[in-house]
């Protein structure tokens, strides 16, 4: 069913969104999931949606896709802040200009600083609306990254750029309330600007999974023993994810108990963090399998007795907890503003960047019988608060306000 408020395009034909997105898209990750998702919303609500994306990535069946040229020397997904990107936005500026002459949108949707800093420019050049979806703060990802040091002249260039798209790359929305509200007071955006978009999640696909012969099938070829608890990981493999802080309270846990496993799934890194895991003494306790294609993560995921998430940034998204809700699973999480956001009072929250902590958390969550029922509370929470059709509205409504605000083409 439509959306009631779904606005139309040029003499009443189904509404053009081209989406901006600076990065490897589709990857099975983070800001991708939340692209696809998108999209796949605004397409079930009539509209035409094209995405221009980077030379490499995964083509989603159901969309249409318009890549840039790749860059030569980098022939690889491009995750987080990187000196790569900027030859690669270069190009993609390219492929947005000749999106724009072939499909003629009706709005622009930018995502990340940098969708937002390209769509200001096709806005400009083409006197097309701009919605800007920012994730988190630029600067914030580049600390996260250690792309650039706080208080350096890197940091302060970035931030000076980062507070000229908040102010001016039109309509923004935010996965985080948190950041809405930093937009506000720290960046000087409008209120009325502003508008919180949190992540959802599919609670068909993501659902509790039947513990039938499939599934233990699954689980004798991930090589997970019998017998074993499963703390279960599904993400990006980095630093800013607190995959170290993950990897140490797993040592911690096994020197005084031989039934847990914890299944780490994601990329990139895998050798890294499986090498780590050898130094710990904790190899036989661990399963890297690498990258998982979004459509079979429930399958992943249902592996799980915990779910664990020790993400350390303080600004960015965090949609792989909507994953874990859904299904049904009790989770541990850093104490941080934005996963006290999703999980409410349901969470089980450790100190921050505190291994011990997360340890005591996690064994906490396997061993204490009345968190089971976390799981089945979480799951109601995503189904209440996290369905797309209510984010989904939220976007057609920004839309629809903004191409109110402007002048046609």
């Amino acid at each position: 069913m439509s959306h009631p408020s779904l606005p139309t395009g040029k003499n009443g034909r189904p509404l053009r969104v081209l989406m901006i997105a600076p990065t490897s898209f589709f990857a099975d990750y983070g800001c991708h999931v939340r692209i696809l998702e998108e999209s796949r919303f605004l397409r079930s609500q009539g509209c035409q949606v094209v995405v221009c994306t980077y030379a490499i990535g995964r083509d989603p069946e159901d969309l249409e896709i318009h890549r840039a040229w790749p860059v030569p020397w980098r022939v690889d997904y491009e995750v987080g802040s990187s000196k790569h990107k900027i030859a690669m936005d270069l190009l993609l500026i390219l492929a947005c200009f000749w999106s724009m002459l072939r499909f003629r949108p009706d709005v622009i949707h930018g995502h990340i600083h940098e969708g937002a800093l390209i769509g200001m420019l096709m806005s400009f050049l083409f006197r097309c609306p701009l919605v800007s979806d920012l994730q988190g703060s630029l600067t914030g990802e580049m600390v996260d990254h250690h792309f650039v040091t706080v208080g350096s002249a890197a940091h302060r260039v970035f931030r000076w750029l980062e507070g000229v798209i908040d102010r001016h790359a039109g309509r923004l929305l935010t996965s985080t309330n948190l950041y809405a509200t930093l937009l506000v007071r720290e960046f000087g955006c409008r209120q009325d600007r502003v508008t919180y978009v949190p992540d959802c999640v599919n609670t068909n696909v993501f659902a509790p999974q039947e513990r039938d012969a499939d599934w233990w099938a699954y689980r004798r070829a991930l090589g997970i023993p019998e017998g074993r608890k499963v703390v279960v990981y599904l993400g990006l493999l980095a630093h800013y994810q607190g995959i170290d802080h993950l990897l140490r309270a797993a040592a911690m846990l096994c020197e005084r108990r031989s039934d847990l496993h914890f299944l780490i799934a994601g990329f990139p890194n895998v050798e890294h963090y499986r090498s780590e895991a050898a130094r710990l003494g904790i190899g036989d306790h661990c399963t890297f399998p690498g990258k998982v294609a979004y459509d079979q993560a429930p399958r992943m995921l249902g592996q799980g007795d915990v779910a664990v998430s020790p993400k350390l940034s303080a600004t960015e998204g965090a949609g792989k907890l909507l994953n874990y809700m859904a299904l049904g699973l009790p989770v541990v999480a850093f104490g941080t503003t934005v996963s006290r956001e999703y999980l409410g009072d349901t969470g089980l929250y450790a100190i921050a960047a505190d291994s011990s902590d997360l340890a005591r958390c996690i064994q906490e969550a396997l061993d204490n019988p009345a968190h089971a029922e976390l799981g089945a509370r979480l799951r109601a929470r995503a189904m209440e608060r996290y369905d797309w059709s209510s984010s989904g509205g939220l976007i057609l409504d920004a839309y629809a306000k903004q191409l109110g605000s402007q002048p046609s083409n």
